[in-house]
């Protein structure tokens, strides 16, 4: 494969292999926090996002909610979550995600958003004032923020670190080559600096990748440097599945023992915590990178 190529089709047809079948997602705590979504009307990447690991996340009683609606002003290529123009954004959002944490009896609470490019200020006020209240209906949540880049506006950034989440996670996604592809609007550099910004005021921070899109070996430790760079704390790398027909093809399914030797270069690398498997996502035992 070109090293200057943009993402290719594979060629043939892949099946999914053995190691990423998922189980249907069952059990008495599974039901309870499905009701609990859905009687407060909360948007989650569990469900927008197709998750694999719904039925393990939500089985342990946890979750991971989306805020800002379920529109995204963006249209990466590898995203399940609707492109479009957003509806105003709901006032009483923060309100009702931190009753419903409160209400389920989360211990750590994962909160995303969609890309709100058509608000002055990306989102971050209602950002903000999510985590005041989810600490003041929920004293003892801990909580990790999944946040988007805010276009470079830093002010907006400033929000979130003025109310210091215990952890701040932003996706670098994808290698350098391969951004503009994957995620169209984004800039790699600008996440780099999003996180070296959340590291310079005191955050614990993390990021992400997905693999299986036509990056290669050295690409992916090269994006692993970078993230150290900047001082990232915690890395997580998953295969990237195909949502739809519509959504960029899966280039390669990376094997297990892959995934078992990247999480060693980047320990080595120095990276606190380091997940890496098939189905990792970027919330995925996000409880236990408290430190």
């Amino acid at each position: 494969m070109s090293t200057t190529s943009i993402i290719s089709e594979p060629k043939v047809a892949m099946r999914k292999p053995k190691w990423l079948r998922v189980k249907l997602p069952t059990g008495e705590n599974y039901k309870k926090v499905r009701n609990i979504v859905s009687e407060h009307k909360l948007h989650t990447i569990c469900e927008s996002g197709n998750c694999p690991n719904m039925g393990e996340c939500w089985g342990a009683g946890t979750a991971t909610f989306m805020i800002l609606g379920n529109i995204c002003t963006r249209s990466c290529g590898f995203c399940a979550v609707a492109t479009g123009k957003p509806l105003v954004a709901d006032l009483l959002e923060p309100e009702k995600v931190a009753n419903s944490v409160k209400t389920m009896g989360v211990k750590h609470a994962v909160i995303t958003s969609v890309d709100r490019d058509d608000l002055p200020d990306g989102g971050s006020i209602i950002w903000a004032e999510t985590v005041k209240k989810v600490r003041e209906y929920s004293p003892s949540t801990t909580m990790e923020t999944l946040i988007p880049d805010f276009m470079g506006k830093w002010d907006n950034l400033q929000r979130i670190i003025d109310v210091a989440p215990e952890i701040v996670s932003h996706n670098l996604e994808t290698v350098r080559r391969l951004t503009k592809q994957v995620r169209i609007q984004a800039k790699y550099d600008r996440s780099l600096e999003v996180l070296r910004r959340l590291k310079k005021a005191g955050m614990r921070t993390k990021s992400g990748i997905m693999l299986g899109l036509g990056e290669t070996e050295k690409e992916v430790i090269e994006a692993m440097d970078d993230l150290r760079t900047v001082g990232v704390d915690v890395l997580t790398l998953g295969q990237y599945l195909q949502p739809t027909v519509s959504h960029l093809p899966v280039f390669e399914f990376v094997t297990p023992e892959k995934f078992s030797e990247y999480k060693e270069i980047g320990l080595e690398k120095g990276f606190r915590f380091v997940e890496s498997a098939p189905l990792v996502r970027s919330s995925y035992h996000a409880e236990k990178h408290l430190f």
